[in-house]
């Protein structure tokens, strides 16, 4: 009874402390932590021990698994390079390095001890560093190699801790530690590989959702423990076996089971991210404890506390800076723009350590003399880079100007890609239909749709002030129906005159609907709030059109065609061929696009205040 009551006091706590956190603007990870230690010394709160196995096998496998499912494996290949400069080249000197700087502040220290010291904090966390860059909203190109990075940094770091570990025992030749990182790097390749080959084969077997979603959550567990038993790197494997069945999971998996496994290991995600910080904080009175029976003085450990957690934040910018200017000429590796010295700064900085430090602290054996020197230089470094660090990247961020991910780009891409999407799904349909007139009713009801789906996007990148688009008015119509619709079926269910199960159905299929309505409502409010938009490269016409002078927009912003008409225009559009006004597809005559029909001029720009963006109606795209 004693332990479901601590899980569930640490799961109020997690959740508690997180809304807080949210609500205050304050990054949940460094609060959390803050919490725990300040828990961990109030009486009568049992002590808490993070043991290996529970963080090697219990929750390392499940974070790194979540993040790389939801890991785009294009961008991880095309960063691959920095992201393995980071995750081995980084981790292989900070190993070093940090051995070097607690040998010189401790010479009686053996130097396979220290060795060990530099392997434990040398890999920064799995979790810290992209929860709190995605929040500050870090560029997404600097999101995706530090998350690369922190996917693979583990299984170097373990391997050079294994060495050192069998170092403070037999001794271990150098040959010996370099045979030892192929076999726990190419071993967990292939137990990866072979991981996702069963499971990709037995998904093309699967059409429940369920199983398919219980299939999910052995994956990572199964692919670590493989192979653990044959000596290889259960990470490596783990975050393999994540990226190809995250790549493939559109072919293999059918739409519900992709919506019920994202939706699972979101929420897996969250609780388990939250929690480990927790469990960091609490770990504070027992190990200050400990190391009060050290043979070093207090002053000793202080100052080498002190050296290890800034050895650790000085070699990584060095490395990063390093790695910019020598071993890519011309282009900076870690952001791909010779410019960019911001990004450097900003990964450099980012090196929060986590809770894979403290586990690896622990897997040193108890009768190791002075392993209560790596344990608190461990807490000091987690500790030290999470709340430094942690507490300063948003602050460095904004000084240095970086931008993040622009929800203007992101609505301008959406749209293009659904008009794309769409485009090839008329081109399909015209196949299936035909000519068959008995089919024309049908065929225009889903081109009607479609359209009505692409108008929705291209509408959230704005509209004529005090015009209300059809996607706003639709959705909140809808939405009051939805309402009506559930209050009706509630009543009926009240009445018993309806299986409890069809009744169940029907409210699902409500609840579905209502969601997409309240991400898109989301997505419209995101951008009500964000800067203009930025240019993008396009096809041959936008860059044609981007070395032209064109017509200035018009004072009177008004569609001509439609006043004549008699009918409201959405959104206008001009032509930067003749300088032509006429409204959105979204208006009821779609003026702009006639004038594109009739005079084939390709290339016309939104003239919607604060927008700049333009679109080639030959080619499909923006710019």
């Amino acid at each position: 009874m004693e332990v479901a009551l601590l899980l569930v006091a640490i799961a109020v706590a997690v959740l508690t402390v997180t809304a807080t956190s949210e609500r205050l603007g304050v990054p949940a990870p460094l609060t959390l932590v803050v919490v725990g230690v300040a828990v961990s010394f109030v009486p009568g709160v049992p002590e808490l021990r993070l043991e290996p196995e529970v963080v090697l096998l219990g929750l390392l496998p499940p974070l790194l698994y979540s993040a790389a499912i939801s890991t785009s494996l294009v961008d991880f290949n095309a960063n691959r390079r920095p992201i393995l400069l980071l995750s081995v080249g980084l981790v292989v000197v900070t190993t070093l390095g940090v051995a070097m700087v607690v040998k010189l502040v401790i010479p009686d220290l053996r130097w396979a001890l220290a060795i060990a010291i530099g392997a434990v904090v040398a890999p920064p966390d799995a979790v810290a560093a992209t929860a709190i860059g995605r929040r500050i909203g870090l560029p997404r190109r600097v999101v995706t190699i530090l998350e690369g990075e922190s996917l693979f940094n583990d299984a170097t770091a373990l391997v050079a801790l294994r060495t050192a570990i069998a170092a403070l025992g037999t001794g271990v030749a150098a040959w010996e530690i370099g045979l030892d990182f192929v076999v726990a790097a190419g071993g967990g390749l292939l137990a990866g590989g072979l991981a996702f080959l069963i499971v990709g084969f037995v998904r093309k077997k699967v059409a429940d959702p369920l199983l398919d979603t219980a299939i999910s959550l052995v994956v990572p567990f199964a692919a670590y423990v493989l192979a653990e038993e044959v000596h290889a790197s259960g990470v490596v494997a783990v975050v393999v076996a994540g990226l190809l069945l995250g790549h493939v999971a559109p072919v293999l998996q059918s739409a519900q089971s992709r919506i019920a496994e994202r939706m699972n290991w979101r929420t897996i995600a969250y609780g388990l991210e939250n929690t480990v910080f927790l469990l960091i904080g609490l770990q504070a009175d027992w190990l200050f404890a400990e190391v009060g029976e050290s043979s070093f003085s207090g002053a000793r450990l202080a100052v080498v506390c002190a050296a290890a957690l800034a050895a650790s934040i000085v070699l990584r910018i060095a490395w990063v800076f390093a790695a910019r200017y020598l071993l890519v000429r011309g282009d900076d590796p870690l952001t791909g723009e010779p410019t960019s010295w911001r990004h450097s700064l900003l990964i450099g900085w980012a090196g929060m350590r986590g809770v894979v430090t403290l586990a690896a602290a622990f897997t040193v054996p108890e009768d190791t003399p002075n392993r209560e020197v790596l344990l608190l230089v461990a807490f000091t470094v987690v500790a030290g880079t999470l709340l430094g660090q942690g507490t300063t990247l948003p602050w460095l961020a904004r000084r240095l100007s970086v931008p993040g991910p622009d929800p203007h780009d992101d609505a301008l891409a959406r749209a293009t890609l659904l008009q794309q999407a769409g485009k090839a799904g008329l081109h399909r349909l015209e196949e299936l239909s035909g000519d068959d007139p008995d089919h024309h009713g049908v065929r225009d009801l889903i081109v009607a749709r479609v359209e009505q789906r692409g108008f929705a996007a291209w509408e959230r990148l704005g509209t004529t002030e005090g015009e209300v688009s059809p996607s706003d008015l639709y959705s909140r119509w809808r939405g009051e129906m939805i309402e009506a619709e559930r209050k009706r079926v509630l009543e009926i269910r009240s009445s018993g005159r309806v299986p409890s199960e069809v009744v169940s159905e029907v409210l699902a299929m409500l609840d579905v609907e209502e969601s997409m309505l309240d991400a898109a409502e989301s997505a419209r409010a995101e951008l009500r709030s964000a800067p203009a938009v930025r240019r993008h490269e396009g096809c041959e016409d936008l860059e044609d059109a981007a070395r032209q002078e064109h017509p200035e927009p018009p004072t009177a912003m008004e569609c001509p065609g439609c006043l004549a008409e008699g009918t409201r225009w959405v959104a206008l559009r001009m032509c930067l061929t003749c300088g032509h006004v006429g409204c959105c597809d979204s208006s009821p005559a779609r003026h702009a696009s006639r004038h594109f029909h009739d005079t084939e001029h390709r290339v016309m720009r939104s003239i919607e205040p604060g927008e700049d963006w333009r679109w080639c109606f030959v080619h499909h795209q923006t710019g």
